[in-house]
């Protein structure tokens, strides 16, 4: 039996942005459509496959030219949103509701709902845990809010922390002085402060003491006043260390704890601060717990299916 068929007029969007370089936007559109066959020429979009998956595809689609016809822009990140959530939520992220805007002018801003609800919640709370896997900017967009707050002159400095668990790896046996054994593992830091402070500047408030980046045993003894503290990787903090951060906290200061439960690689006998902790304040008033999930991954489109998999496989391995 021969596929349905469906055609979609593209012409009411810029065509080329829909379609992307060398037609990447389809390629994209067929990796989240594997069961249909995608073909685009001049103004007509035309799919091929089982009538279910051609509506749901042609209701998607929909959505994209709407975005498009909005926001001029549009991305393989639009894509992933788009496809991965049941309604218009791209649509009601206002476009000038940017946190800030990097290097280059990059625009960054809340792009899910969930990232969204970190961004009010930050700005409702003092104390604020983003729990979810890798991936969905909880770290990036945290970044942001404190590099705003920086600029903004609310806080005069940022503190960036993690616990130095090994993942597979001893820093024992790795060359040089402590900063440079750890310096490699604070790097994901370095990177996204790059893409929101130009070189020079970041160098300089780096050596000022504005911006502190370094291992969480290094808070021990600290108050922590008019800052904005991040606490990045929070599930490989134990308990002890985690009350120890969270009592570091001074006078017109911001906590930040994110942290992937899934990703524990404490001993077996140790118990995660982050697990405890998101379990013992979530009904405490001044504290909100954010929830991220695959749907909000910002990342090459195959990251959300490989985070699905090993949900998956995680989840009958529980059950034996």
């Amino acid at each position: 039996m021969a596929d349905n068929q469906i055609s979609i007029p593209l012409d009411q969007v810029n065509v080329q942005l829909f379609c992307g370089n060398q037609n990447s936007n389809i390629t994209t559109l067929g990796i989240f459509f594997p069961q249909l066959k995608l073909v685009a020429r001049g103004t007509i979009l035309k799919a091929y496959g089982s009538l279910p998956e051609l509506e749901e595809f042609r209701e998607k689609v929909s959505r994209m030219l709407n975005y498009i016809s909005i926001y001029n822009t549009f991305d393989e990140t639009v894509i992933d949103q788009i496809v991965h959530t049941e309604d218009n939520i791209d649509m009601k992220l206002e476009k000038d509701k940017f946190i800030l805007h990097g290097i280059g002018g990059k625009g960054i801003k809340p792009r899910t709902r969930n990232q969204k609800a970190l961004v009010d919640s930050v700005y409702n709370n003092d104390i604020v845990f983003a729990i979810g896997p890798a991936g969905t900017g909880k770290t990036y967009i945290s970044l942001a809010l404190a590099v705003k707050a920086l600029k903004d002159r609310t806080i005069r400095r940022i503190i960036l922390t993690r616990p130095a668990v090994e993942a597979g790896e001893h820093l024992g046996f790795l060359p040089g002085d402590l900063q440079e054994k750890l310096d490699p593992y604070m790097q994901p830091l370095y990177d996204a402060l790059e893409e929101m402070i130009p070189n020079i500047k970041l160098n300089s408030l780096i050596e000022k003491k504005v911006i502190q980046i370094a291992p969480i045993a290094f808070m021990r003894g600290r108050t922590l006043n008019d800052a904005f503290v991040i606490l990045d990787e929070a599930q490989n903090t134990t308990q002890k260390q985690m009350k120890m951060f969270l009592t570091r906290m001074g006078m017109s200061s911001k906590f930040i704890i994110t942290g992937d439960l899934g990703q524990i690689d404490l001993p077996v006998q140790s118990k995660s601060g982050l697990r405890h902790a998101s379990d013992l304040f979530k009904n405490t008033q001044g504290i909100a717990i954010v929830k991220l999930d695959r749907t909000d991954v910002i990342r090459h489109p195959l990251v959300k299916k490989i985070i699905k998999a090993y949900q998956k496989s995680d989840d009958s391995e529980s059950d034996l």
